[in-house]
């Protein structure tokens, strides 16, 4: 896909602000390519991890359903839809779930059967071909993320993965897996953080800018 020199601008900006990431430059615009394709077909984003990583899903869905950097008002067809009381109050969004803010069916599953499919239950009723998978671990060997991935590649979904520096056992599972360059939890969080960033800030500046 062709980057607006735009879109590119916020990736030369990451990589300048945070040049340890300059070696996953290649896996962050294929995760840009494949996030881009799957919202311009209407496909949906399901994100999933644990602890912090749960916590970074939430960050990204949350950048994805409303304006992060720049002003999305809808367009036309909007107001004619909604009326202008309604679209003046309403954003441009890219639809995003993040599987772990998902509490009810999470401590039922849990509680009922074995908690680490919950994922790949959410993942099983929600996804569609077309829509994408976004993993978070940070080791690559979560077994609920990992499941998840099968089962998004089983329904046709293309899957992203966002790890540590060996990727895990994820890896294996992602169309693309962006491995960031440390091995201690912490520092790999520290780094998924600018790269999320600036793929939802060349998303924005794709569809909405």
């Amino acid at each position: 896909m062709a980057f607006l020199p735009s879109v590119l601008a916020i990736l030369e900006d990451c990589l300048r602000r945070t040049p340890g990431l300059r070696s996953c430059r290649p896996e962050i615009e294929r995760a840009y390519d494949c996030l881009c394709s799957a919202f311009q077909k209407g496909g949906k984003l399901l994100l999933c991890g644990n602890g912090g990583s749960a916590a970074d899903c939430g960050h990204i869905a949350g950048e994805l359903l409303k304006s992060f950097r720049c002003p999305r008002p809808l367009p036309k067809e909007g107001y004619r839809l909604l009326g202008n009381e309604l679209a003046r109050n309403l954003q441009g969004a890219l639809p995003a779930l993040a599987l772990p803010d998902f509490v009810a069916i999470a401590t039922a599953y849990a509680n009922d059967c074995d908690p680490s499919y919950t994922f790949a239950q959410l993942t099983w009723a929600f996804g569609h071909p077309g829509d994408l998978l976004w993993g978070l671990s940070t080791s690559g060997n979560a077994k609920n993320v990992c499941l998840a991935a099968r089962i998004a590649r089983a329904k046709g979904m293309k899957v992203l993965g966002l790890s540590g520096e060996t990727g895990g056992q994820l890896k294996a599972l992602c169309d693309v897996c962006i491995c960031v360059p440390e091995r201690e939890t912490y520092k790999i969080q520290e780094l998924h953080l600018p790269i999320y960033h600036a793929l939802c800030a060349m998303l924005e500046q794709h569809f909405f800018a």
